[in-house]
């Protein structure tokens, strides 16, 4: 009787009181004690040797014997993309950098990625599994993406990326085959995310330093039980963000570094039709023990959140930028639709943000032209102190539509320069909260 209601009593659990029974079905993978040298299968140091059959044929040689490291020792070596089995740790070396090719054609044949949101078949990205349980990529060394080429392919006369962006989504709108969805060649193509495991239970990713990835740099799709802790991630390239999880379940981010060009954490479960289509929430996402740097947001979800977003959790964080625009947003319009609820943020220190401490806004890319009008509700703020802002908090919901239950408790903001922004919200509930020395409760 007394076992069955300790089951019941977590069930019921809410709020800061579920994360333990959160936490315990987050694990990392273990992994079989043998190693496999990536120099044994004939890849080559220096950065001048293309390695990437070596590295094939040294994962599927560890995956033959049952599963265990691969490991790349210290150096510089040269690679296409790397595509993770079952069962295998790839583990980059203390004093390793492993670059990759920036050469669009050894990314091809395309691969099943969701790209902004959307599935298609696009370039491989650098390091990606499908349909994988208990995978890896650890270590201490460095992966270099060689982003700047990818940029500046994006940003060529005539604006190939943008062109290439309105023909998928209008593949997603008329309902085309996801298989018919086939990019990856010549003005057709984005440039490829960074690590990207998909349809994949019990992901590690750990210990890395990851320079200038062309495009997302760590962005799980569909994927169970993840844990990505102890990166540091540099990257002020566009849509430079750090980890977008994609209708994920159950991911822990801790003790990471973000230093990005877009958003460092970025929640999100697919854009528009498509990801209602897909239908798949990200829920029971931890992030802690983090520190955000230079980005659009410090955590961030949406604005691809068409599946839902619940249950998301924030705590022991530090963020201190001029070039960081806010520590919470939540992003979205009634193109995106969808629901975002229960968030929880506490114990953040906010040196300085651009634009605002908590923004809600329905009115992103100021389009309100849709059918399916979002709902956030349950958005909670404790203990998060900031020095410097422009506003405190900005939300701007819809009067059909409003955000609801915003609950901000021991909270204080100075040096806000420009006061809040509050439209098209109800049941806001501001305890022991002070702007500039004042409460405002």
């Amino acid at each position: 009787m007394l076992a069955t209601s300790v089951v019941q009593a977590a069930s019921e659990a809410v709020g800061w009181d579920a994360l333990p029974q959160i936490l315990a079905k987050i694990k990392a993978p273990e992994f079989p004690d043998r190693s496999f040298d990536v120099t044994d299968f004939g890849a080559k140091e220096g950065g001048e040797v293309l390695c990437t059959e070596a590295i094939k044929e040294v994962i599927a040689a560890c995956v033959k014997a049952g599963g265990g490291k691969v490991v790349v020792p210290a150096g510089r070596f040269l690679t296409g993309p790397i595509h993770l089995q079952s069962n295998v740790n790839l583990v980059v070396s203390k004093g390793t950098t492993l670059v990759f090719s920036d050469n669009p054609e050894h990314y091809l044949p395309a691969v099943l990625v969701r790209w902004e949101g959307e599935e298609c078949y696009n370039l491989s990205p650098l390091i990606y599994a499908n349909g994988c349980e208990n995978i890896a990529i650890t270590g201490e060394g460095t992966l270099d993406g060689q982003g700047p080429k990818w940029w500046e392919w994006r940003e060529r006369e005539g604006d190939p990326y943008r062109v290439a962006n309105n023909i998928k989504m209008g593949w997603a709108r008329e309902g085309m085959p996801v298989e018919e969805r086939v990019m990856g060649e010549g003005d057709m193509r984005w440039c490829p995310t960074f690590i990207s495991p998909i349809n994949c239970k019990n992901v590690l990713i750990e210990g890395l330093t990851l320079i200038d990835g062309p495009f997302w740099n760590v962005q799980p799709v569909y994927c169970e039980n993840v844990t990505i802790r102890g990166l540091e991630i540099i990257n002020d390239g566009p849509n430079g963000d750090g980890c977008n999880p994609s209708s994920c379940k159950y991911v822990l981010i801790e003790d990471c570094v973000f230093k990005t060009g877009d958003d460092c954490i970025a929640i999100k479960s697919g854009k528009n039709e498509d990801g209602r289509r897909v239908g798949r929430a990200s829920e029971y996402i931890v992030i802690r023990n983090c520190v955000m740097k230079d980005g659009h947001g410090g955590v961030v979800i949406g604005s691809e959140m068409s599946g839902d977003v619940r249950n998301v959790y924030a705590e022991d964080c530090v963020m201190d930028s001029p070039n960081l625009d806010r520590a919470l947003r939540i992003k979205t319009n009634s193109e995106r639709g969808g629901v975002v609820e229960n968030v929880y943020m506490r114990n953040v220190e906010v040196g300085q943000v651009g634009q605002a401490v908590l923004k809600i806004n329905f009115f992103y890319s100021d389009v309100d032209v849709g059918d399916h009008t979002p709902s956030v509700r349950n958005i909670n703020l404790e203990n998060v102190t900031c020095e410097k802002s422009d506003y405190g908090i900005w939300i701007k919901g819809y009067e059909r539509s409003p955000i609801t239950g915003v609950t901000l408790i021991n909270c204080s903001f100075n040096n806000v320069e420009k006061g809040n922004v509050l439209e098209g919200v109800t049941d806001l509930e501001l305890r022991r909260v002070t702007i500039n020395g004042e409460r405002v409760h």
